[in-house]
């Protein structure tokens, strides 16, 4: 597994994560059937340095509530029983879906902050066309 870097975590919205979240947990448990502990430690590993438990464990809610995951307990060796959570048809639906929102979305979002920011606001009288 590749580890990204460090980012600049005491400036990230926690809206945008709070957004983004379902997805990349989706992402995340496509590729290995993981417990809720284990999904932070991994957003973590990518970047996400300062993502809660108290917040991943309430989408997971949400997402198994929503039937796009499953769940079951196995023993842990190394104390209670863990929740490990896995993808279902209908997550991997909603994976492919969201994964199609977000590349279209983030190519609008990215041409709109790729342009050199203004220094001021263009009036009214010089609006383009």
């Amino acid at each position: 597994m590749s580890v990204m870097p460090p980012h600049d975590t005491a400036r990230r919205d926690p809206q945008l994560l709070k957004g983004v979240l379902p997805l990349l947990l989706l992402r995340l448990l496509a590729a290995q059937e993981s417990y809720g502990y284990e999904l932070v430690v991994r957003l973590r590993e990518h970047g996400l340095e300062g993502v809660a438990t108290g917040t991943v464990y309430p989408a997971l809610t949400r997402l198994e509530r929503d039937g796009q995951v499953s769940s079951r307990l196995l023993a842990s060796a190394s104390g209670p029983a863990r929740k490990y959570y896995r993808l279902t048809e209908r997550g991997y639906t909603a994976l492919r879906q969201a994964e199609g929102a977000w590349h279209s979305l983030s190519a609008v979002v990215s041409a709109l902050v790729s342009t050199p920011v203004p220094t001021a606001p263009r009036t009214a009288e010089e609006k383009t066309p």
